[in-house]
């Protein structure tokens, strides 16, 4: 009987140590889960001040070059092409032969019209003396001249046909492309495409400016124009549209012209950059990186590290400056703006600042 209490004494003290080690262990995973917790709802960003700095307002905005001119042009009338005088990247004048269209039959039915004019010149003045004498009335008279004068036309119809046989440039530039060949025969409907002309030797850089940089610009000013493909050349450039209305995105479309060099190094399509110079040189402005703003700088949204909290506020951006802008309304020197991050932060979340 003894021995049987003693046995269940031991039982019953093994099941309270084993309840004790239990939920002792179950507050320290208690304690780790909640540090672990604790860890896991901050964010990890960078952050960058807002401070006064002095600012060029010198600007640069990227763009592609188009040619002046382009042009692919098509057949107007039918026929069989019997001589090709060009290969893509000839460069040709206006109203250079490219190309010469079998002539054999239009020649003939020039060579008729004239045949024709000629005889209605000759019984116009027959019909004339004899009318002087009465030997014909006035409208057999009338009839001659209305004769001549369709056969005039017809015959400059002709001569019009026989100068098509000879497919001129309508502009000056290079045979980018080039579609027919010896043999092709030309439809008038639908027109056959025949030649690409690139004109090159003055180019368009088409760039959008924002609102605040546009107020600046004026048709004909000059302004230097880069390429990356030469970043140690510099082109002169002219700028000849500034539109009068802003472009869905809120920005002002504007061209520049630029005058290529002797070489034609510049080529459409390349990447090219405009250097827009200020009469304001510098000036003190309150900025902030570009990158601050959350999602782009037209949300004007910007997260601010308040004691290792993203507090959310409105700003009122003004002009970009390359890699910063200026700052109008909502932040003040020295608060400190996430500039990398936002994308997973909401008003409050918690920060673990990096460098």
């Amino acid at each position: 009987m003894k021995k049987n209490i003693i046995s269940g004494l031991v039982v019953v003290g093994a099941l309270a140590l084993i309840a004790f080690v239990l939920q002792n262990n179950k507050k320290k995973n208690e304690a780790a889960t909640a540090v672990v917790a604790e860890k896991n709802a901050t964010v990890s960003v960078k952050i960058d001040t807002v401070k006064t700095e002095e600012v060029s307002l010198d600007f640069s905005v990227n763009g592609n070059f188009e040619p002046i001119q382009e042009l692919t042009f098509s057949a107007e009338k039918s026929g069989k092409v019997i001589s090709v005088l060009v290969k893509e990247g000839d460069r040709v004048s206006v109203g250079q032969t490219i190309a010469i269209v079998r002539s054999d039959v239009i020649n003939v039915e020039a060579q008729n019209a004239n045949v024709i004019y000629q005889n209605a010149v000759t019984d116009l003045n027959r019909f004339e003396s004899a009318y002087k004498t009465g030997g014909v009335t006035k409208q057999q008279l009338d009839n001659a001249k209305l004769a001549l004068a369709n056969a005039h036309a017809r015959l400059k119809q002709a001569n019009i046909n026989v100068g098509d046989t000879r497919i001129k440039a309508p502009i000056s530039g290079i045979i980018n492309k080039k579609f027919i060949e010896t043999g092709s025969i030309l439809a008038g409907m639908p027109p056959t495409a025949m030649f690409e002309i690139v004109n090159v030797s003055k180019l368009k850089l088409k760039v959008t400016v924002t609102e605040g940089q546009v107020a600046g610009l004026k048709v004909g000013n000059m302004i230097k124009v880069t390429s990356s493909v030469y970043p140690n050349k510099e082109f002169s450039g002219k700028i000849t549209f500034v539109a009068p209305k802003a472009d869905a995105s809120l920005n002002f479309p504007v061209e520049v012209e630029i005058v290529n060099n002797t070489d034609n190094d510049l080529k459409a399509g390349m990447y090219g950059t405009a250097l827009f110079a200020s009469n304001q040189q510098k000036q003190m402005l309150m900025t902030v990186p570009r990158t601050a703003f959350v999602g782009s700088v037209s949300s004007n949204q910007i997260f601010v590290n308040d004691n290792k909290t993203a507090v959310l506020k409105n700003v009122v951006a003004g002009r970009i400056l390359g890699d910063k802008v200026e700052i109008i309304k909502g932040l003040s020197n020295g608060e400190q703006v996430v500039v990398t991050g936002q994308i997973n932060l909401t008003d409050g979340t918690k920060l673990e600042i990096i460098k």
